[in-house]
């Protein structure tokens, strides 16, 4: 299904964004280079925004969830800090507050992003079948509060261009629940598929409307591997050796993760030709994820740390079982998070996430300072 000319055509987009940002950025290695930020996306991004729009929900709101960093769960889905927490901590920029936070200070931007949000609206996934459990706040939702926010601090569109020029936007990750839920809802893979160019149409618009605003330095990540998430890894447990990978991943899970990013790609350029003065990354976290896997002993983790599931309970080589959660109770983490990269099964661990944000930024050419790995 996957373009053969795609590996050629991604080093050619890396070279070319890279280049773009090392022209458009400020030279020194960090801080000043962004007044903002604001971030679109779900749980892998989420601070806070499901908890203050749901406070009876159970997910990512109970220790151990925040242990290692916060001492205290905020609603991020992890023990600690998050990419996007590293990625402001790599520009000099304070953490950035969830949008649904009352009297929050978005001086230096906001966070949209809202855990189980979906690509696609709820009613759109619900005429699939498909159903959208966790939250209704899916990335059309999302981009209303951002037109929302941009009233509140700016009385003309070309301020609100000026303001929006000096920041960075990342897109995502988006869209990678809408797959979840197919897969978790029994969905066939042929339907899934079918739902890949609609997901992307949908992260391309909003790419589109923010670059209209007035945005001109855009990241827009990919899928992760899903045949690497131990969520995944128990629910198709398979017999056949030859439905692993090389890092014990399932191909037939991670070729749908590359047709999404390959698709997504191929938008990234059409957007890109539209927008010549803009500046559209492509976020490999496909790729972030398999270097950690890859070179998990060498980063510091565990054997087994890459795939074994540091808060669960599961009976299994992952630790997984999906009614004894993270968050349960009963439910105790591993005792030190950092050794292993899967945090509950569906996000990594602070540690995970560190090194995901320092390899991105690395390859996006935007030279983070070296204490995001501290």
């Amino acid at each position: 299904m996957a373009d053969s000319n795609i590996p050629s055509v991604r080093k050619l987009l890396f070279l070319h964004t890279s280049l773009l940002f090392s022209l458009l950025l400020p030279t020194p290695s960090h801080g000043g280079m962004f007044d903002a930020i604001y971030q679109f996306g779900d749980s892998i991004s989420d601070t806070g925004n499901l908890v203050m729009e749901n406070p009876s929900t159970p997910f990512c709101s109970k220790l151990p969830y925040g242990e290692t960093f916060f001492r205290h769960p905020t609603g991020r889905c992890s023990d600690g800090l998050l990419m996007i927490d590293f990625v402001a901590r790599a520009f000099h920029l304070p953490f950035l507050k969830p949008y649904l936070e009352k009297g929050a200070d978005f001086t230096h931007g906001v966070n949209f992003a809202v855990s189980g949000a979906t690509a696609l609206d709820a009613s759109t996934l619900a005429a699939r079948s498909i159903l959208s459990q966790v939250t209704n706040s899916s990335l059309s939702v999302q981009l209303s509060w951002f037109r929302s926010h941009l009233k509140s601090i700016c009385s003309s569109p070309s301020e609100c261009k000026d303001k929006l020029a000096r920041s960075l936007f990342i897109m995502g990750e988006i869209g990678g629940n809408d797959y979840d839920y197919a897969l978790l809802q029994g969905k066939t893979l042929k339907a899934i598929y079918n739902l890949v160019p609609e997901v992307v149409h949908a992260i391309k618009n909003a790419v589109q409307e923010v670059i209209e605003q007035g945005a001109s330095k855009v990241v827009v990540p990919g899928d992760f591997p899903l045949g690497c998430l131990p969520i995944f890894l128990v629910l198709f447990r398979s017999q056949e050796s030859h439905s692993y990978d090389h890092l014990n991943c399932l191909k037939h899970l991670n070729d749908l993760s590359r047709f999404h990013n390959d698709h997504l790609e191929r938008a990234i350029r059409e957007l890109q030709q539209q927008h010549p003065g803009a500046v559209i990354i492509y976020g490999d976290y496909y790729s972030a994820t398999t270097w950690i896997l890859q070179n998990a002993a060498w980063l510091g983790f565990e054997k087994d740390g890459g795939l074994t599931v540091c808060c669960g309970a599961g009976n299994n080589e992952y630790n997984y079982n999906s009614t004894e959660s993270c968050g349960s109770t009963g439910v105790a983490a591993c005792p030190d998070p950092a050794r292993r990269v899967s945090w509950d099964g569906l996000h990594f661990t602070q540690q995970g996430y560190k090194y995901m944000a320092y390899w991105l930024l690395r390859r996006m050419g935007l030279r983070p300072d070296p204490n995001i790995r501290d």
